[in-house]
């Protein structure tokens, strides 16, 4: 599960920030086969889209989500969309917000810098998605 990774300190060799943590660490726990090419379209989204905005982590875990259970696009079922908002409703329960500054403010530490946060996103993430595939096992053994 992609929480082990980040707890074990996934990504702090490699000096990746909240987003690049996610979406690499996400590619290895759920086998996704994506290049570094294409886990490095995440990068810019830490920090807050280097801004404080929605946390890179999270941005990243809506990518994960719409590369698991987006088939086509977005507008072919409300899949991802229900995904998305219970992905960040079960990370905002958590953590009291999804916005980057706040949540600096809050759990930031130079010792740890964002451990927390992309912990809380890893946990939140592998919740939504274990839920989503033991629903679509269950609907795909009753076509049988």
């Amino acid at each position: 599960m992609l929480k082990d990774l980040i707890a074990q300190g996934f990504g702090n060799e490699e000096d990746y920030n909240c987003a690049e943590k996610i979406i690499n660490g996400a590619n290895i726990a759920y086998q996704l086969h994506l290049t570094p090419d294409q886990c490095r379209l995440m990068a810019g989204f830490g920090g807050g889209m280097g801004i404080g905005s929605v946390c890179g982590a999270l941005a990243s875990g809506v990518a994960v989500l719409s590369y698991l259970f987006v088939q086509k696009n977005a507008h072919e079922s409300d899949t991802i969309k229900r995904l998305t908002k219970d992905f960040l409703q079960c990370f905002e329960h958590k953590m009291g917000s999804i916005i980057c500054t706040p949540l600096k403010e809050a759990y930031y530490t130079e010792e740890k810098h964002c451990k927390d946060v992309i912990f809380a996103a890893a946990v939140a993430l592998d919740e939504v998605i274990n839920q989503e595939m033991s629903k679509q096992n269950t609907i795909n053994s009753e076509e049988i």
